[in-house]
């Protein structure tokens, strides 16, 4: 496994993570992982579903909206 330091971190974000990290009973190092990975390992979204399941909505709706790509 690689090895990571990050310095000059703010105070008040330092905080926040030691905080995260006792509630949920981790080290600081496996919140910042765990942390990197909900952001960084995301679901991709793919654009035509997403498309067809905004139009889909917004039919149920009534609202009569309809997304069209961008060209």
């Amino acid at each position: 496994m690689a090895n990571l330091t990050i310095k000059n971190v703010p105070e008040k974000l330092h905080r926040r993570l030691k905080q995260s990290a006792a509630e949920h009973r981790r080290s600081m190092n496996s919140e910042a992982i765990a942390c990197l990975e909900r952001v960084l390992i995301s679901r991709r979204i793919d654009p035509q579903e997403f498309l067809a399941r905004a139009r889909a909505r917004s039919m149920s709706q009534g609202h009569g909206v309809i997304f069209a790509p961008a060209v």
